[in-house]
């Protein structure tokens, strides 16, 4: 029955997404991936929202989302670390264009900048996890790859489109981006609740603390544009690790 297709096709849209992110990733094109891991997410939270409006939700549904998921917010934040990385070193220069060499000695790039596909790697083992932990039916354990991706890809924006010095130079200091890659590593997979931004009801005294959440979000953007996307992440970070220290106080 095509009802039942519909959340899919939705889910192929982001790993459609996710792919393209993921070439222009590698062309160096940062504000373009970040542009199409944005597309990905804005999918990725429709398709789930469509298999629930259409009674249609499937295990083949949650299987090929977080394969997209991988692809679209690990993999493409995986490369985007790796770019950041190499030019934090001072390396400029592009894959080799011969793709008949067999060469495996010079690689073309830094091996440093490998580090930043840790990120890669830990959204892997994070979306396995959850397929398999019944615990993150109405809340996430651990940072939810989509929400690590747009701090990831929020950082060549940052660059890019608000150059103050200092900003630039504490990005592109490679161990501040080493720091970064490990504590997002961690903080995927990481056993401290996160709400989530799932409404079952309007109702503001169930609800006020993701209102609070929205209302300061759309602040932040308004007032410091892409600075605010990394401030965002972590403001979402620590408001849920206050909300689980008031729970465990009742």
């Amino acid at each position: 029955m095509l009802k039942r297709q519909v959340p899919n096709i939705i889910t192929l849209f982001n790993l459609l997404s996710g792919c393209t992110a993921v070439i222009l990733a590698m062309q160096n094109n940062l504000v373009g991936a970040a542009i199409f891991v944005g597309l990905g997410i804005f999918f990725d939270f429709f398709d789930g929202l469509a298999a629930r409006s259409l009674k249609v939700q499937s295990e083949l549904g949650l299987q090929l989302d977080s394969l997209a998921d991988m692809v679209t917010s690990g993999l493409a934040p995986g490369i985007v670390m790796f770019q950041l990385m190499k030019k934090s070193v001072g390396f400029n220069s592009v894959l080799p264009v011969d793709w008949l060499s067999t060469s495996i000695v010079e690689v073309g790039f830094p091996l440093f900048a490998v580090l930043g596909l840790l990120i890669t790697l830990a959204s892997a083992y994070r979306l396995a996890k959850f397929n398999i932990d019944d615990r993150q039916t109405s809340s996430f354990i651990g940072l939810p790859t989509p929400a690590n991706a747009i701090f990831i890809l929020s950082l060549p924006l940052i660059i890019i489109y608000q150059p103050e010095l200092w900003v630039v130079d504490l990005i592109l200091n490679k161990w501040i981006l080493l720091g970064i890659t490990l504590l997002s590593c961690f903080m995927l997979n990481v056993e401290i609740p996160l709400f989530a931004l799932k409404f079952k009801n309007f109702n503001f005294k169930e609800n006020w603390f993701r209102f609070l959440f929205l209302i300061f979000s759309v602040l932040a953007i308004l007032f410091l544009q892409y600075l605010a996307l990394p401030i965002i992440i972590v403001t979402y970070i620590l408001l849920s690790i206050l909300l689980n220290m008031y729970h465990n106080k009742q």
